[in-house]
């Protein structure tokens, strides 16, 4: 007689509350730190030559995108599949492409603020638990659409 055994799945380790609140924060601040040099943008453009100010305007409305996208992961960390990982490769690049060219002006700028808010993602990514988005259902009955 052999002895059936159901194996059940695995439990997946959630967020503990602190742990989810304080990701969301992490993001929220992220998203409001990223208007002061939107506004900064804003504030530069009118003083621009030609060959500037179409990629000073790119740039500037580039923040409104990032501080949006560090917003939806506050209010919904683990609903935003992909978000997560294209952030994290965006900020570390630049991050990383900014430490070999230290010379450049701004560089230093550039590494403190896109230094800054890749740890302040990673913490938030590990923090939500981010990667659970890509599990079977985790945006919901129909998640494949």
């Amino acid at each position: 007689m052999t002895a059936r055994t159901d194996l059940a799945a695995p439990a997946v380790a959630t967020p503990t509350r602190w742990q989810d609140r304080t990701g969301r924060i992490l993001m929220a601040i992220t998203a409001a730190a990223t208007l002061v040099p939107f506004v900064e943008g804003v504030s530069r453009l009118g003083g621009l030559s030609d060959d500037l100010i179409l990629t000073e305007y790119w740039r500037t409305c580039a923040y409104i995108v990032f501080a949006g996208m560090w917003a939806m992961l506050a209010v919904a960390p683990r609903k935003q599949r992909g978000m997560w990982e294209l952030l994290l490769f965006h900020k570390i690049a630049v991050t990383v492409q900014a430490t070999f060219v230290l010379d450049v002006p701004h560089a230093v700028r550039t590494l403190v603020a896109d230094g800054s808010v890749s740890v302040t993602t990673v913490a938030a990514y590990v923090l939500c638990r981010g990667w659970h988005t890509w599990r079977r259902g985790a945006l919901g009955p129909d998640d494949n659409r």
